[in-house]
């Protein structure tokens, strides 16, 4: 059974007057422990594809199947539970709470989760931290820490409730190069060595490259899903020249 089974997906906004398909007819399977990238030009549908598979929105029509359970009929609570159990989430602009030590960030999804003691979301997220270096910085704010630190913190953050899924939105769209490049290492460290499934949206081909797949977006739909980055280069550039 695979981790995420997406079929003939649709998502339409209704504008009044007129309807915007975000996402067309989309199919996609991804198993446990894939390194996936969605690129594509703007307005190409991957953040809506992002948000379908992060649970944060619902298909219009289609199925959506995560680890076998039907989620395009969820309520909101229902998918809300399933994102804190399963799906970490980072975005390009950190989403810290500004006035809050980055311990205290970390436990944040652990407020949710029941039966866990203040003591037990002081343990996990300090080993979080730890995991991504910054074990010296548990009591440092978010205006004492660059920005490649607050991508680090966001990153333990979603790590924190152990999900079987990563999801970064734009990750390193805030970062300088050479800040972008270790977080992307640290993406597919965490891949590798915990076989954690990660699926990243990125304008950056650089980024997009340290994937072992790439799915192509355009107008909705998904024009290309492969394992080898020059044929997914030659389906966007094909798209742009159109």
């Amino acid at each position: 059974m695979a981790l995420i089974e997406i079929r003939d997906c649709w998502k339409v906004y209704d504008l009044g007057e007129v309807q915007v398909e975000a996402l067309r007819n989309a199919n996609l399977t991804i198993e446990k422990g894939e390194y996936v990238a969605l690129i594509g030009p703007s307005g190409s549908g991957k953040s809506t594809l992002m948000n379908t598979l992060g649970c944060l929105d619902r298909p219009t029509r289609g199925s959506y199947k995560l680890a076998g359970e039907e989620v395009a009929t969820m309520s909101r609570d229902e998918r809300a539970r399933i994102r804190n159990q399963r799906i970490g989430f980072v975005f390009q602009n950190f989403n810290l709470l500004a006035r809050t030590s980055a311990l205290e960030n970390v436990e944040l999804p652990l407020l949710y989760t029941k039966g866990i003691s203040a003591s037990e979301r002081h343990r996990r997220a300090k080993e979080k931290l730890d995991l991504v270096g910054l074990g010296n910085r548990l009591d440092h704010h978010t205006s004492q820490l660059s920005g490649g630190q607050q991508q680090r913190v966001a990153i333990a953050r979603a790590l924190v409730n152990e999900p079987a899924i990563l999801m970064g939105d734009e990750p390193t769209g805030n970062l300088d190069s050479k800040t972008s490049r270790e977080v992307i290492a640290m993406f597919r460290d965490l891949n590798e060595s915990s076989g954690i499934t990660v699926i990243l949206v990125t304008h950056d081909q650089n980024v997009a490259r340290n994937a072992k797949r790439t799915v192509v977006l355009r107008d909705g739909g998904i024009v290309c899903d492969t394992t080898d980055f020059s044929q997914a280069l030659q389906a966007l550039q094909s798209g742009l020249e159109e």
